[in-house]
């Protein structure tokens, strides 16, 4: 575990700021007092998905929509090409996603939201929805996002299932990135999900699954009989885990949502040291107050000590995707609100990664 990490860039190690104490508190920040952002001036470049087995194909072809961002004024050359991936129910329209592309453009990076096949802006554009394992989408995806960076440094960053899509894609096929990080991503998707299932988070398993039903329910390109049933007998699905096994394992060729969720988890790739050599240079931040994704992983990775291109950062506090601490402060003069913690450290990190 890379304990001195924050300290190596710059920064302090992470403490909760007031009033956003606590695990809940941390997660639901951004949904609480959103942030104040600029005005999003993206640029929309549509690029090339892939074929997932279990979605019938669109009849123009599929595509991905994301929104490209230059760096802030003042930048006259982009860094790199840093690739934002959204978490589950997300979109590139997402506050917290859109202030760490904020974070990034102040650093000096071009940023590039990715959206997910079936996230709303996209989902006019492909059928079907996006599965913790959506490398046959990514590959195409960063492929060409290595054109759009025009022989800059192409980097990635995900957040939470985001970056366990990242870190598949990258152990699928070397050379996708030069390096990505992850924050609060599940490395196993079993434990998240019978985290996730606990009372304690009943409300966020609904909130979850009310966006997952309502993106796949906007499919333009129809669902199968037995998905619309699925989803609209006696209330729809009650759980991710009912949710997985009737719509993303079949659709994305699983026998099973056990089968799924062992085959699309990447931690026992991840603690094979040949296949964890496939990846590019790597940040892993996690807290082990995460309401929602067990912390157990993570720091099972960081109990082998240190390992050449993988840091992991686990964090006492910092909530799932959180991270609001002591030192987040007023951004440019467009008034939005600066980085979190989280944002401001993936931003150092990847400048670090490029002077090395």
């Amino acid at each position: 575990m890379t304990a001195g990490l924050p300290q190596q860039l710059g920064l302090e190690p992470f403490r909760p700021r007031l009033p956003w104490i606590g695990a809940d508190l941390q997660t639901l920040r951004d949904s609480l007092r959103p942030v104040r952002l600029p005005p999003d001036r993206g640029e929309p470049v549509e690029l090339p998905a892939g074929r997932p087995p279990g979605v019938r194909p669109a009849e123009a072809g599929e595509r991905l929509l994301a929104l490209l961002d230059a760096p802030h004024a003042g930048q006259s050359t982009a860094l790199a090409l840093v690739v934002l991936l959204h978490g589950l129910g997300g979109s590139s329209e997402r506050k917290g996603l859109r202030r760490l592309g904020c974070t990034l453009q102040s650093e000096g990076f071009a940023v590039l939201r990715l959206n997910l096949r079936g996230a709303d802006p996209s989902r006019a554009l492909a059928p079907g929805t996006y599965a913790a394992d959506s490398t046959a989408d990514l590959l195409p995806a960063l492929t060409a996002a290595r054109r759009l960076a025009a022989g800059r440094p192409l980097l990635a960053v995900g957040l939470s299932l985001g970056g366990t899509q990242l870190l598949n894609a990258a152990l699928a096929a070397a050379g996708l990135v030069e390096g990505i990080a992850c924050v609060s991503s599940p490395l196993d998707l079993e434990a998240c999900s019978a985290r996730i299932e606990c009372r304690r988070n009943a409300l966020y398993q609904r909130w979850l699954l009310q966006r997952l039903v309502r993106q796949t329910l906007a499919d333009p390109f129809g669902l199968e009989v037995g998905e619309r049933r699925a989803l609209s007998a006696a209330g729809g699905p009650r759980t991710i885990r009912a949710f997985d096994a009737a719509i993303t394992a079949p659709r994305w060729g699983y026998a099973s949502v056990a089968h799924y969720y062992a085959e699309a988890s990447p931690l026992a790739r991840l603690l094979d040291p040949r296949r964890r050599a496939a990846l590019p240079p790597t940040l892993l931040l996690h807290a082990r107050d995460d309401p929602w994704v067990p912390a157990a992983a993570t720091a099972e990775l960081a109990a082998l000590g240190p390992q050449p291109g993988l840091e992991v950062l686990l964090t006492r506090r910092g909530g799932h995707n959180g991270f609001h601490g002591v030192g987040d402060g007023v951004g440019d003069a467009d008034g939005w609100i600066g980085g979190c913690w989280s944002d401001r450290l993936t931003a150092r990190w990847l400048r670090r990664l490029l002077q090395g």
